[in-house]
């Protein structure tokens, strides 16, 4: 689950990290009030206007700007709130802005990155820094890796001071820098590991210019912040739930979460029904080895009942680009009888007007294909699958063969 930087800045302010004061806003109107009240409550001068979306690269796409007065951020908001905002990470047709965030502007000596995420080859979180902030965490690991410092975090113990000291000086911090860089990273994993989280991330983490009154000292300080939690923790955290914003989501992957399924939108043309998120990987790079593309993933687990698996099918056949259909199920604690009883469920209710390939094996696999072979006059478009190469050529063949005529 994602939630936006001004509930990432909430947060990082509950658990004690030093942010720049902000305010929400869901319009021009309030955006202009916004600046009004942070440059009586906070004597600033100049505030940044940032769209609040889920996705990075928002500076490239227009969606961070500097204002210096009420009425410029109430225009700034106004148009960022009048189109979709495209970058890099969106797509061309880009995603709806609904709110900006208000926020200080300081001044920033020097930037950089600090982030938490899971290092599944270590089997425990790993603190990511960088002296290189700012910028996206990706291009510097490609163009200079060695700027890129990290340090595992234990799962039980957390990260020790000695650890984020180390971390401190290495990313050539001094003085009371390294203290509050050190608290700063000690808060960031107690938050990471209380929340469930699987990235906590703060790029940039500033260290503002030193003034007159304190000519050897600058403040550490979190600009901005991005966190991603565990769906699979979150019955723990009835808080973070409330947190979700279902506009930012799919609409299909909100019908599926709600049927307990997983489902990802691809732009492919080959739907996807497979158990196992292993095999779903197998299933769309044979589908793409034979010639087509996957338009989904799609887990229906081990455990989805008859109801659930016809609703996947369902979200499967809404999509206007699926041209043909893939399912590939091998039978454990997900019983083959199940799928083939949807299978036709969805014959009935929605219709496969496009080809379908059957792959079954496993558990309950004969009575799965004695339902399929009864129900052959529903399932006009059908074919089985001898095995899971088979179930590729055979779909990736229907489809072409679908498109020539």
């Amino acid at each position: 689950m994602k939630i936006h930087e001004y509930q990432a800045r909430e947060l990082l302010a509950k658990f004690g990290v030093p942010v720049t004061a902000s305010v929400l806003a869901h319009s021009g109107e309030e955006a202009a009030e916004a600046f009004d009240r942070l440059r009586g409550d906070h004597g600033i001068k100049m505030a940044v206007v940032k769209a609040q979306v889920h996705a990075g690269g928002r500076g490239k796409g227009g969606g961070v700007k500097l204002v210096k007065s009420a009425e410029e951020a109430r225009a700034v908001a106004t148009h960022m709130l009048s189109k979709p905002l495209v970058t890099p990470q969106t797509g061309p047709e880009g995603v709806p802005v609904k709110k900006v965030l208000v926020a200080e502007a300081v001044d920033i000596a020097k930037e950089y990155y600090l982030g938490i995420a899971v290092d599944r080859s270590k089997g425990c979180p790993v603190l990511i820094a960088s002296s290189e902030g700012g910028v996206e965490i990706e291009t510097v690991a490609e163009e200079n890796p060695e700027a890129i410092l990290r340090e595992p975090i234990h799962p039980t113990e957390g990260l020790q001071p000695y650890q984020a000291r180390k971390v401190a000086y290495r990313l050539g911090m001094a003085g009371k820098q390294v203290g509050q860089a050190t608290q700063i990273m000690a808060q960031l994993a107690k938050l990471f590991l209380a929340c469930d989280a699987s990235l906590a991330e703060i790029n940039p983490l500033v260290v503002t210019p030193a003034t007159e009154t304190h000519p050897a000292e600058g403040r550490v300080l979190a600009i901005d912040a991005k966190m991603n939690f565990d769906d699979n923790g979150l019955f723990r955290h009835e808080d973070l739930k409330a947190l979700a914003d279902p506009a930012e989501e799919n609409p299909a992957e909100r019908r599926a979460s709600a049927h307990g399924l997983s489902y990802i939108k691809l732009d492919g043309n080959i739907g996807c029904l497979v158990n196992g998120a292993g095999l779903a990987m197998a299933t769309m790079d044979l589908i793409k080895l034979h010639g087509a593309e996957p338009a989904n993933f799609l887990d229906v687990g081990g455990s989805a009942s008859e109801e659930a698996v016809t609703e996947a099918f369902r979200i499967i056949l809404d999509d206007p680009h699926v041209e043909g259909v893939l399912v590939n199920i091998f039978g454990g604690i997900m019983k083959c009888d199940i799928i083939a009883r949807a299978v036709v469920s969805a014959a009935e209710h929605v219709g496969f007007q496009v080809p379908l390939v059957v792959r079954l094996e496993g558990t309950n696999v004969e009575q799965a294909r004695q339902i399929l072979q009864r129900a052959k006059a529903q399932l006009p478009t059908m074919q089985v699958g001898t095995d899971l190469t088979d179930a590729a050529k055979k779909i990736t063949t229907g489809v072409k063969a679908v498109d020539v005529a």
